[in-house]
Parts: C-alpha cells; sequence; structure tokens
C-alpha cells in the first residue's frame, strides 16, 4: 500500500470556479496556491487579491470560515511559477478557450513536478484535444477534474480521464476528492460536456422547446419542474438565471460545434430568446435580470412573446399538484400521460424526452447508468436520477410508450431506442450492479479503499443497497428513536422523529441507549439515518409535544419534562463510555444543546448550529447557556472571565447559526478538538472510530467540579449593552429581556464575580427563566406564530 497524500495544491486561473476551488481546498485545510495573470496596474497579484476580496462577500459563502481567506497564497505567472514545483496536484480553471488553455499550459508544464497531477476543471472541452502536445510522461498525468458550481456545495466532481492517463492517477484523485474534498465522483468519458452537463443541458433545451409547444411561461415551467418533481426549487429558467445565461449558451454552442452527427442535433440550436437575452447583456442573476428580472420587491418574468419583463409569480395548476402527489410512480407517470391538461402533456413530454436522450446517448457518455444518474442527483440537485424515474415508474411500459411517441412523430427526433431497453428487462440497476451498453454486463460499485469508509453508500433505486434506517441489529425501535449496532462493539441511537425533534420519546430513548452502551458497547454514537441526505441533526425541542401537557396542567405541567430534559444531557456528559455525537445539517435549540453535551463532536462540513430558542420567545432550557458559562470558564482558565463570556452570550442571544461546522468551532459550539468531516457519507465511520478510540485511550467522564462564574458584575457590563441596544431601536423590549435572562443565566446569576457554582445552579436558573416566559403573552405570540407559519414572529 502507498499513500496518495496531497500536500499543496494549484489553482490555475482566479475567475468564479478557481478562486472558489481554492476557497474549498483552504476549508479542507489543503495548502493551496492560487494564481492568475499579472495585473496591469498596482500589484502584480491583484487579480487574485480581489478575487479573495470577493470570495468573501459571495452568498453563498465559499469559505466555511472566511477569516481563513488568509491562507490562500497568491501567485501570478510571470514571478512565482516556481511555487508549481512544490504542488501534487494542479488544477487549470480558466476560460473555456482551448487556445488560452494551450498557451498557459507551454507556461506551466516545465515547473510541473514529476510526479503531480496536472487537471481541467473544463465543463467540456474535450481532455485528448487539450493534452495535445504534452509529453508522454505529462500526459499521462492528465486528465479532467469538473467541478459544479458552487464547489463548495455541489456534490459532484466528474473525472474524465484520456487514453493516455495512467488508471492509478484517477484511482488517486478518487480518494482525495471522496473524502478530503467531500464530494461524490462520477467517471465521464471524454466526449462534448461529459455526462451532468450532456444531459442536463438537453433536459433544459427539451423543456424549452416543449414550453414553446404547449405555450407555458417561465415561471409556471419552475412551479413544475422544481420541488414538484424533487429537483432544485429554482426549476428550468431560474437555475438558468443562476448558472449564467452566458455559461449556457458557451455549453450549448459546444454541443453544437462538436455533437453535429448526433441525432438529436436539432435540439441543440440556441433558443431564439435565450440568444436575444444574450446579446443584450442580459445573463441572469449576475447581471441583475435574465429569464427574470428584480424590480423593487417584485420578480418580474420574461415573456417570450413581447420580450418584455410582465409580473411572475404563475404556478402549476392544482390538478398537477395532485397528480404529482401519487405516491406510486407508475400510476403517476401513467395519469400524465393520458391527461388532457397541457401542463400534463409537458411533464410526461420532457419526462419521455430525457429518457429517449440517455438511452440513446448511454454507452457513448458513461461507463454505466448509475454514473448517469449520479452526475444528475448530484451536479443538477436531483433527487432521483432519470433512470431511476424511469426503472421505478414500470421500464417496458415506458418503453412501449416512448417508441409509440417516436413512431407519431411527437419526439424530438426519431432515432430509435437501443435493443436492450426491449430485451425483458425490468431496469437498469439491480443488486449486482448498473447496466453498461458498452461491456453488455452489470457493473458493480467501485472497490476502492475510500469507499470502504462509507458505511451506507448513495442508495440508487433497484440496487438493493443496505440502509441507514433499517441495516444492522436492532435493540429497541419504536417511533421517536432506534437503538442498534452493526454486529461490533459501537452502539448507535437514531432518532426518528420528524425533522428528529426531540420529545418525551427522544428523552426515554437516550437513557435506554445510555443504560445499553455502559452495561456492554465501547461506546455509543448518535447518528441519524438521514445524515448523507441532508436531514438535520435535531431542530431542536419538539413544540408540538408539549401541546398536551400545558392543555392537560398548565405551564407547570411542562417543568418536570424541562428537568427530565436537562438531566438527560447530564447523564450523556457523565456517562462512562463516550458519546459521540454525529453531526450534519441544521442543530438547532435542543439539538445543539445534545450535541454539545457529547463527549466529542463529529460533524459535516454542512454542519449548521446554533442556539436560536430566542426566535421563539424562550431561552436554552436543556444546559446550553450551562455550557456557555462551563466552556467559558474553561477558555480563560483564571484570566478575565467576561473577556471570554462575551461570545457565548451573543450567540444565542441573537440566534445566531453556524454557516458550517468550522463557523460552529469560531463561535465555541464545536470544541477544538472536534472532527470535521467533508463527506457526510463518511460520518458514520468516523465517529465510531473516535467513539472507539476514546473507549481504547482509557476513557474516563470528565470530573464534576464548581464552575467560576462572572455573577453580578458581567451582568450588569451585559445589561448595559441591552439598554442601548433597545433604547436605539436595535431590538424589542422582548428581546432586551431575553437577553437579559441570558446574561443572568451564563453570569451564574446575583452572585459575587469569580464566585464558583454548580452545574445544576445553573441548569436551575435556566430552567426557572424558561418556565416564566413560557406564561409571557409575547413568547406565547411567538411559539404559535412559529408553529403556524414556521416562521419568527418578531414582537
Amino acid at each position: 500500500m502507498s499513500n496518495f497524500i496531497v500536500r499543496k495544491v494549484a489553482v490555475l486561473g482566479a475567475g468564479v470556479m478557481g478562486a472558489q476551488i481554492a476557497a474549498h481546498c483552504v476549508n479542507a485545510r489543503v495548502p493551496v496556491v492560487l494564481f492568475d495573470l499579472p495585473a496591469k496596474e498596482g500589484p502584480k497579484d491583484g487579480i487574485v487579491l480581489r478575487a479573495i476580496e470577493n470570495l468573501k462577500k459571495l452568498n453563498p459563502a465559499p469559505f466555511g470560515n472566511k477569516d481563513e481567506a488568509v491562507h490562500i497564497e497568491v501567485g501570478n505567472y510571470d514571478e512565482h511559477l516556481e511555487a508549481l514545483k512544490g504542488c501534487d496536484l494542479i488544477i487549470e480553471a480558466i476560460a473555456e478557450r482551448m487556445d488560452w488553455k494551450h498557451d498557459l499550459y507551454k507556461k506551466v508544464a516545465p515547473f510541473i513536478a514529476p510526479n503531480a497531477i496536472f487537471a481541467s476543471n473544463t465543463s467540456g472541452l474535450s481532455i485528448t484535444a487539450l493534452s495535445e502536445g504534452f509529453d508522454a510522461q505529462l500526459k499521462a498525468r492528465f486528465c479532467g477534474v469538473h467541478f459544479f458550481n458552487p464547489p463548495r456545495y455541489m456534490h459532484l466532481v466528474e473525472l474524465i480521464p484520456t487514453a493516455a492517463t495512467v488508471p492509478a492517477i484517477l484511482d488517486q484523485l478518487d480518494g482525495f476528492l471522496t473524502t478530503t474534498l467531500g464530494k461524490g465522483v462520477v467517471r465521464a468519458k471524454d466526449t462534448p460536456n461529459f455526462i451532468a452537463n450532456r444531459v442536463g443541458i438537453f433536459g433544459m433545451l427539451a423543456t424549452i422547446h416543449e414550453a414553446e409547444k404547449f405555450g407555458l411561461s417561465c415561471d409556471v415551467v419552475d412551479d413544475l419542474t422544481g420541488a414538484k418533481l424533487g429537483r432544485a426549487k429554482s426549476g428550468t429558467f431560474r437555475t438558468a438565471d443562476i448558472v449564467g445565461l452566458d455559461t449556457m449558451g458557451h455549453v450549448i454552442k459546444t454541443m453544437q460545434d462538436t455533437l453535429g452527427d448526433d441525432p438529436f442535433a436539432a435540439v441543440y440550436r440556441t433558443p431564439g430568446v435565450l440568444s436575444k437575452l444574450i446579446e443584450a447583456g442580459a445573463l441572469g442573476q449576475k447581471t441583475g435580470a435574465g429569464f427574470y428580472k428584480k424590480v423593487g420587491k417584485d420578480i418580474q418574468r420574461l415573456d417570450f412573446a413581447t420580450g418584455e419583463y410582465v409580473a411572475g409569480g404563475g404556478k402549476a395548476d392544482d390538478i398537477i399538484g395532485r397528480m404529482l402527489k401519487e405516491k406510486d410512480p407508475a400510476k403517476r407517470m401513467k395519469t400524465l400521460r393520458e391527461s388532457t391538461n397541457p401542463q400534463a402533456q409537458f411533464l410526461w413530454s420532457i419526462f419521455r424526452d430525457v429518457f429517449h436522450y440517455i438511452a440513446v446517448h448511454l454507452e457513448s457518455i458513461a461507463d454505466n447508468a448509475r454514473d448517469v444518474d449520479f452526475a444528475m442527483r448530484w451536479g443538477f440537485g436531483q433527487s432521483v436520477g432519470p433512470f431511476e424515474t424511469w426503472q421505478t415508474a414500470g421500464w417496458q411500459e415506458i418503453a412501449g410508450w416512448i417508441k409509440e411517441d417516436i413512431d407519431a412523430g411527437k419526439t424530438l427526433c426519431k432515432a430509435p431506442l437501443p435493443a436492450w431497453v426491449f430485451d425483458g428487462r425490468s431496469g437498469v440497476h439491480a443488486p449486482e450492479g448498473s447496466w453498461s451498453p458498452a461491456s453488455n454486463s452489470y457493473v458493480a460499485r467501485s472497490t476502492l479503499p475510500v469507499y470502504q469508509r462509507q458505511v451506507f453508500r448513495a442508495p440508487l433505486a433497484g440496487a438493493a443497497m443496505p440502509e441507514g434506517g433499517t441495516a444492522g441489529t436492532t435493540l429497541f425501535e419504536d417511533d421517536s428513536v432506534r437503538i442498534w449496532h452493526q454486529g461490533d462493539d459501537i452502539l448507535i441511537l437514531s432518532i426518528k422523529t420528524k425533522m428528529h425533534a426531540i420529545g418525551p420519546g427522544v428523552i426515554t430513548g437516550l437513557a435506554q441507549a445510555l443504560a445499553e452502551a455502559e452495561a456492554n458497547y465501547k461506546g455509543l454514537v448518535i447518528w441519524n439515518a438521514d445524515a448523507a441526505a441532508g436531514g438535520p441533526f435535531s431542530v431542536g425541542a419538539d413544540l408540538q409535544a408539549m401541546l398536551p401537557l400545558f392543555m392537560s396542567g398548565g405551564v407547570k405541567a411542562i417543568e418536570p419534562a424541562v428537568a427530565q430534559l436537562q438531566q438527560a444531557h447530564l447523564a450523556m456528559r457523565y456517562a462512562n463510555v463516550p458519546v459521540v455525537a454525529a453531526v450534519a445539517g441544521m442543530a438547532l435549540g435542543g439539538g445543539c444543546e445534545l450535541l454539545m453535551h457529547a463527549a466529542k463532536r463529529v460533524a459535516s462540513i454542512e454542519s449548521y448550529i446554533g442556539l436560536v430558542e430566542v426566535g421563539v420567545g424562550l431561552i436554552p432550557a436543556g444546559g446550553g447557556l450551562k455550557e456557555a458559562a462551563v466552556r467559558a470558564a474553561a477558555d480563560a482558565k483564571g484570566n478575565d472571565l467576561l473577556q471570554f463570556l462575551k461570545n457565548y452570550f451573543m450567540s444565542p442571544a441573537t440566534a445566531a447559526v453556524s454557516k458550517s461546522a468550522l463557523e460552529a468551532k469560531k463561535m465555541g459550539y464545536l470544541a477544538p478538538g472536534d472532527v470535521i468531516v467533508f463527506n457526510a457519507y463518511e460520518l458514520l465511520h468516523v465517529a465510531k472510530l473516535e467513539a472507539r478510540a476514546l473507549f481504547e485511550a482509557g476513557y474516563r467522564p470528565p470530573l464534576k467540579a464548581l464552575v467560576p462564574v462572572a455573577g453580578r458584575y458581567g451582568m450588569a457590563t451585559i445589561m448595559a449593552q441591552l439598554v442601548n441596544m433597545r433604547d436605539g431601536g436595535f431590538i424589542s423590549a422582548h428581546d432586551h429581556k431575553l437577553g437579559v435572562m441570558i446574561a443572568e443565566i451564563v453570569c451564574g446569576g446575583e452572585v459575587e464575580a469569580g464566585s464558583l457554582v454548580s452545574e445544576q445552579w445553573l441548569l436551575d436558573l435556566e430552567r426557572k427563566a424558561f418556565m416564566e416566559l413560557l406564561e409571557h403573552p409575547k413568547t406565547q405570540e411567538r411559539i404559535m406564530g412559529m408553529m403556524q407559519t414556521g416562521k419568527p414572529v418578531r414582537n
């Protein structure tokens, strides 16, 4: 075995993609140098320096913690090419011009280290053509590595070899991209636009064609093709605006220039409406106008007939919404096809067009059908891939319908479906693998070591993969939790409630899991089965579950439940085996408090953590503020406690939520020694390793100790600031009251500065304030508002 360690990355090109790839390398603690042309005026590194400043302003944020922008090393092609010799991976990400890329390659090639990998981030140019002019050694280490925008958030990376690329290079990159950068890797063939853009842009062109045919406006199309289909809520036209209409136009032109013999070539023409927008400089979101335009607070849409912007907001017909809610995929597709409603006919048509396209082109663009589905899921935000959709809706019946439409001249081209479509199969995905027309066989998933880290790999319809919700041996399961194991020495607790909210059942389940772990296992991991699919860790207390208690016994009936939650969290902290929280997605309110009481946390980079109770007019009462006081005291180490307490006060007082796990460390919700993973599919694997390592190192829970607090002095200082904020109109009177209560708790109450108090003292302060607020009319307004609308009420 030999390790492939990327000690340093170089990114050539500080444009939109290059700069963000560099930022994500910094997120992953990979040293990176970002190159661009020397500036004509000012500092020679000016182009790169401006690009880094722009990264700090972008939303969604490329950096997990923008303070770490300083870790991007800057360079220009005139002065710093020697730095390339120390880089193990060099990624070119300049504009999509073959001649420009070749000119740059000639300049940098002499400085590329003998064992370094050289890759292009091109979105569709031929990798083989790009490698022309390289010597044999460099050709062997050259490939395509196509990130999707924005690189931090988009899971997909396409790896594209040439015939000369050494296979080991791809395997090495697969491991680096998957674990270090957290990506889902798909291997594509060196064909124009590869897989995702090839299929995705065709799908957009087909959608535009069918929208014109059925007379549908762009806002109605976006409502039909967004969340209702399990796709990105931006739909089709708004997605084009976000990507950039010039970028879309470039990808289409690549298809026009290189796919003249394609049976679908006529579809690759640039739509007239798109050409006019590009000519007018209306390139979408980045220019303020495209298919949509924001006018004041209103979003207007383009009227295709007049070319003018008109009022938007068009929605799908109600009957279509009802059709799409049909749970049986076969019935749903049949209903759409047989309906006379134009919107239903439109939806059938765009499904059919894509099914037709991927069947005809599968052999030429991908090794197997799995790569097409993952490319569309990870690169275009589809919850289900196109082959999966076809398979689950009835393979042979749909194949027959497509053939009927081809014969009737309703399809976008007359190319027949391949013979393998009609060989009696029920789909392209099976337990043994996914169909490959080229090899006339089913291809199993990669067995590279990196994928052994994914306890539950990305699921695929028909593949019969084990799933986190049912795999392993269940020791206990009800509607709230599942307690289970994988035949080893680590117990797992999975929360099953909606949004993994914490109610009585979860609290009871936690106590049961702790007892079982202490008796028979080396550790307990709290992990939820939908962690890799974007599910939350926990959104906090289950407000709905409180209602019966409130209705039967009033506010006082809730106090025992709050006390029970506090004691459950303390039991976690002082358990005799390590408890590791495997965190991904939202960890809010009680969910944040839950992870704070674990012995250790393993968090996905995309973890959004915060104590947000003030949004419903409450204060944290599950030990979150107690933890603030404890952690501030630990940080202070006898120094001025108030200076360390301010950060721990401000976050819950303002309901601040981290925008990443990296920022959560800065805010104090994650500890310095907590582990951040970049691929959520590896979360359970790493959490179990951490729990086992703690046990094997002789884990003992922390000793219970008294906590030094800031007392009256700290309270008075913070309260003075709160008064200024209230009197200046920055916060409401009720926000002021909440802030005062939080200040009192984190400072330890009415005691002298430096006093030592117990954790229970702080928990009692939390519970007392929480109960008082529950009876407050303003808090009750906020709670009811949140339950009715899902949005915070400001009162």
